[in-house]
């Protein structure tokens, strides 16, 4: 059975860092990425990472501030987000697809539940 259990998320000013964490159990995927969703807002696409090579892809809000990275022996993926703003504030989760990388959540199988995160002023 896949689970993906995000956690991580918090409260934290703006500027602070957050790392997440996505467990993930099951058999493996090939693609891992990370989403995020603000309240009346859809799902957007914030980075994604490769299983089996360093292949990593952000979202242009993301680059130069956010680092995503696995651990495949603790079958776990991390999203290191760093000088964080208010407008980063969302639940974000983790998700799961076989095949090549993609920035739409439909193309993805398999999601965790979510960790909020909330970055004040």
């Amino acid at each position: 059975q896949v689970q993906l259990v995000e956690s991580g998320g918090g409260l934290v000013q703006a500027g602070g860092s957050l790392r997440l964490s996505c467990a993930a159990s099951g058999p493996p995927f090939s693609i891992y990425g990370w989403f995020r969703q603000a309240p009346g807002k859809e799902r957007e696409f914030v980075a994604a990472i490769s299983r089996f090579d360093d292949a990593n892809y952000y979202a242009d809000s993301a680059k130069g501030r956010f680092t995503i990275s696995r651990d495949n022996a603790k079958n776990t993926v991390y999203l290191q987000m760093n000088s964080l703003k208010p407008e980063d504030t969302a639940v974000y989760y983790c998700a799961a697809r076989m095949g090549s990388t993609s920035p739409y959540p439909r193309e993805y199988s398999y999601w965790g539940r979510g960790t909020q995160v909330t970055v004040s002023s």
